[in-house]
């Protein structure tokens, strides 16, 4: 899941980006209004963490425009204002939820995953691929009985397999999807964390279940 952090104290976006890191998201961050807009415009996020007090633009217009040109994406907006008709201008804008500054990161994080399932409904939260098992709430992996331990980006990317299996995905789309604005599309990062992956999840004497895919890129394989 790739999401846009849009907030110009460069403190809270730092402390809102790491803690999206944490819990396995891609994170971008913008500082202004019109850099935000620009970036929101040019790749496909899943989610907008947007504050309404921006340098260039204000976040009111942002939304606004967005949503004029039929642009979908979910968006949480943030404020130091807090009067209902604050957050009635700020909804009326566009933005799907609506977080008061202070706030507690644990109760941002909790509208981020109502907003991102809201956005993909239905969606389990236990993806199976054959005797493949990812219950993606609790981050647990099995191949069988066998339980398998993955680092945050791995289970990112092993996610994003399994709810696309017999798909080929391209490495762009890998990218999009892992990945934040800055990835270095010219580095062989993907395919050294395939390698892992594979390493992790096949079988000795069985084929693997991510499959190269030549000239295009990999497809997990669903029996």
């Amino acid at each position: 899941m790739r999401v846009l952090v849009v907030e110009d104290e460069r403190r809270l976006a730092g402390i809102v980006k790491r803690g999206l890191l944490e819990e396995g998201y891609s994170v971008d961050a913008a500082y202004d209004g019109e850099e935000a807009q620009y970036m929101a415009e040019s790749v496909p996020y899943d989610l907008m963490i947007l504050d309404v007090m921006l340098p260039r633009k204000d976040g009111i217009a942002v939304c606004r425009e967005l949503r004029a040109k039929d642009m979908n994406v979910p968006i949480l907006m943030l404020t130091a204002r807090d009067s209902v008709e604050d957050r009635v201008k700020g909804l009326d804008s566009g933005a799907d939820d609506y977080l008061v500054k202070p706030f507690a990161f644990s109760e941002l994080l909790a509208r981020v995953r109502a907003l991102l399932r809201r956005e993909a409904l239905p969606r389990t939260p236990k993806l199976r691929v054959g005797d493949l098992v990812m219950d993606t709430q609790t981050r647990e992996v099995w191949r069988g009985q066998r339980k398998i331990e993955l680092t945050t980006k791995e289970h990112s990317i092993l996610e994003y397999f399994m709810r696309h299996p017999n798909v080929v995905i391209t490495r762009t789309m890998i990218e999009e999807n892992a990945w934040d604005y800055e990835f270095d599309a010219m580095s062989n990062i993907i395919d050294v964390y395939i390698r892992r992956l594979r390493s992790k999840i096949d079988e000795e004497g069985k084929e693997s279940l991510i499959q190269t895919v030549r000239g295009a890129g990999y497809r997990l394989k669903a029996s």
